[in-house]
């Protein structure tokens, strides 16, 4: 269950450079002053000071995805304008010397004032051209097209109609792969409003992402050749280095319920996929990133506790890419018992990785070698970390940093000496950035090559940040706090605390914000914290499974600990502390308010309050076990402890609750049943629901109105000060 996204319309599984989005959004008119879709709402000097707080938030422009190709000498990107977004593409030199200005547009429109919904580049391996989708022959429905770069029309490859994502050139650059659902009535995934149900559930409409193949040299569109079966939903794969088969990552349909099972398979084109490795392999873990080693014999990714597919966190594994394979050893953990967090890797040769993960809130990015030595009866050959070695890290950044691909990727040239990214932090907007190996550690985004300017002059809205360490129990805990933006040490100021989603997430240093904004709460005059407590990504497994079988209480002790090192440092007043998150954010704000009376006001976004009618309600059942260890029906009780409904009687804390009415993650009879409890117990509470929503909203009117009622009942219930 992750925090509130906010998806594009082409790449619906990244949200890592959309967030401006929602600052665009927040320069209309406020929905609290015309009347939500879900009711009307009255106007206040209150509210009306709300609505132009947030209108100044429309600062600056997202880049939803950044590649520099092979050769080095191009970066492409795509980066959001006032009509929606585009693709550019400049030479690298040019942007060196600041001339982005230089760059070029690259589209399937016929006409240069055209638009269409373009996105999600690849480049060739020989850098000569360049792979993208678009809708530009029919709108609405995106198709392949390549593009030489020389000034030529682009050129449509395929003749499609469904869902598609992920394009990857083969490493013969003859063909192009990308996941693709035939037919789809939704994007793929839990987060996308659920379909309405009809007909026999489970079993019919049941929509199904299998890898499909264009030809290059295609005389005309074609229809996508399927290179993995019927019966499999793919959520990633990777080519083998001769172009000759596939790596990927499968479950059986449903695809939204099933990634927490899926298994890694093999398999050469127009062959039959070998599951080579499944979830009890790994303790029970998840599995993600699958990358061939450039000779084809051992296949690394990421294990661990992973709450949400593309929110990825654990160690980095290798296994060998054939049951029959004994060169390269058996079944190995490369970076048990670090504290870190990987969820991205790529080889460098066949004897050193890549490896770019979360480390108490900041991106770190190293290499680590290790040795292809045989375990002799042991699952894992580096029990003691004795194998691996990690090389001094190219970056460590208090920053958010990725491609727009998957979860903290990167894009490298072939040679892998250079790597371009977009980064964000709470105080710089998103650019994209140039890191080189054998440098120095950058540990700030000054260090790095800035290649874009796209959000020069852009300064905050809101107040500063600093990142804060605290105890709890046996774990240090890490968090960020974001002063209130007219900070006046001599004031007392009300505390928000915003819970992430997941659980297995983590809060990071970024520009923007989803619909429940740090940002916009410290606009407003507020200190907001954002803590990782256990259950998050950032400091290794052992910090990430802490809270199996305890949701709500280890992770809740070290939030409130994390309150009391805020009240610690900072003038806050602690009559004024509210609590809010979305998700497994919103879980955590619904079972507070029942454990203890220290928030005076709360705000629950699609949250869980009884996780035994859940298990039987929501559409990713399969998530739940591997943290309460067994099904609610093998073992109710531990199900029960942590169900916010089984303690409504201590709840007395003011509660709005929030939800999409078509949520397939925490669905709408969770907020429904926690308000139905409150307002029986008397306890001031107000329900949304927001119509045709799912998990993340798409509806900028409504992402706009669920900002704007937190404020508000905030505001009601602890103003800012004065």
């Amino acid at each position: 269950m992750i925090s509130q996204p906010i998806r594009s319309t082409l790449r619906a599984g990244q949200i890592a450079a959309t967030a401006l989005a929602l600052c665009a959004a927040f320069s209309l008119t406020p929905v609290l002053a015309q009347g939500a879709p879900t009711g009307q709402a009255q106007t206040s000097p209150e509210t009306t000071h709300i609505g132009e707080v947030l209108r100044g938030f429309n600062r600056g422009h997202s880049i939803a995805q950044g590649s520099i190709s092979p050769d080095g000498k191009r970066l492409a990107w795509i980066q959001e304008t006032n009509e929606g977004e585009e693709i550019r593409v400049a030479t690298l030199a040019g942007l060196m010397q600041g001339g982005q200005a230089g760059s070029q547009r690259v589209t399937a429109a016929a006409k240069p004032d055209e638009q269409c919904k373009e996105g999600q580049i690849a480049w060739a391996p020989d850098s000569g051209s360049l792979a993208f989708f678009s809708d530009c022959a029919k709108p609405e429905q995106a198709d392949l097209y390549l593009t030489r770069l020389d000034g030529s029309p682009a050129r449509r490859l395929t003749e499609l109609k469904g869902y598609v994502d992920a394009p990857a050139f083969s490493p013969d650059g003859t063909r192009v792969a990308f996941l693709y659902v035939d037919g789809a009535t939704r994007p793929a995934g839990a987060l996308a409003a659920m379909k309405p149900p009809a007909g026999v559930i489970g079993e019919e409409g049941v929509e199904i992402e299998r890898v499909a193949l264009a030809r290059i040299d295609a005389p005309k569109p074609e229809a996508a050749e399927w290179a993995t079966p019927a019966n499999l939903h793919v959520y990633e794969f990777d080519w083998r280095p001769d172009s000759r088969g596939l790596a990927y990552i499968a479950a059986d349909p449903p695809g939204e319920n099933n990634w927490w099972v899926a298994k890694l398979y093999t398999q050469e084109l127009n062959g039959a996929p070998k599951a080579i490795l499944a979830p009890a392999d790994v303790d029970g873990l998840q599995i993600a990133v699958p990358r061939w080693s450039p000779d084809g014999k051992v296949i690394a990714f990421i294990g661990g506790l992973m709450s949400d597919q593309g929110s990825t966190g654990g160690d980095v594994w290798v296994i060998p890419s054939s049951p029959t394979e004994t060169e390269g050893g058996q079944l190995q953990d490369l970076t048990v018992n670090t504290a870190t967090s990987p969820a991205w890797v790529e080889w460098d040769g066949n004897d050193h990785i890549f490896v770019h993960e979360l480390v108490n809130g900041y991106s770190q990015f190293a290499r680590i070698g290790f040795e292809r030595e045989p375990a002799v009866n042991e699952r894992h050959a580096s029990e003691t970390n004795e194998t691996v070695e990690y090389d001094s890290a190219v970056f460590s950044l208090p920053a958010t940093v990725g491609d727009g691909r998957l979860e903290m990727s990167l894009s490298a040239t072939t040679d892998h000496k250079l790597f371009a990214f977009t980064a964000s932090s709470f105080d710089h907007p998103p650019e994209i950035y140039l890191a080189r190996m054998n440098r120095e550690t950058a540990d700030s985004l000054s260090a790095l090559t800035q290649l874009t300017h796209i959000n020069d002059g852009v300064t905050p809205a809101w107040g500063k940040s600093v990142s804060l360490l605290w105890k709890s129990g046996k774990f240090n805990v890490q968090g960020w706090l974001m002063l209130p933006k007219d900070y006046d040490p001599a004031k007392k100021h009300p505390l928000i605390v915003l819970v992430h989603g997941g659980p297995a997430a983590a809060a990071m240093s970024h520009w923007g914000d989803h619909s429940l904004s740090a940002a916009a709460f410290s606009a407003l005059g507020y200190f907001v914290l954002q803590p990782n407590p256990r259950g998050s990504f950032g400091q290794g497994e052992e910090f990430t499974q802490a809270n199996r079988k305890d949701f709500g209480y280890g992770d809740l002790s070290d939030i409130l600990a994390g309150v009391d090192a805020v009240l610690a440092k900072y003038p806050v007043d602690p009559n004024r502390v509210g609590l809010t998150g979305w998700s497994y954010g919103g879980f955590m704000t619904m079972f507070a308010v029942t454990q203890t009376q220290r928030f005076k006001a709360a705000v629950a976004g699609a949250g869980i309050s009884n996780w035994q009618s859940y298990y039987g309600e929501n559409s990713i059942d399969q998530w739940m076990t591997p943290y309460f260890g067994a099904t609610v029906y093998d073992d109710p009780a531990v199900y029960a402890k942590s169900s916010a409904i089984n303690f409504i009687r201590a709840a007395h804390t003011p509660t709005l609750v929030l939800v999409g009415d078509r949520d397939g993650e925490c669905p709408a009879p969770q907020s429904y049943e926690f308000w139905h409890a409150l307002r029986d117990r008397h306890v001031p509470a107000q329900l949304v629901v927001y119509p045709n929503e799912g998990h993340g909203f798409e509806d900028p009117a409504h992402r706009r109105d669920v900002m704007e009622r937190a404020a508000v009942w905030f505001a009601r219930y602890m103003p800012p000060a004065p």
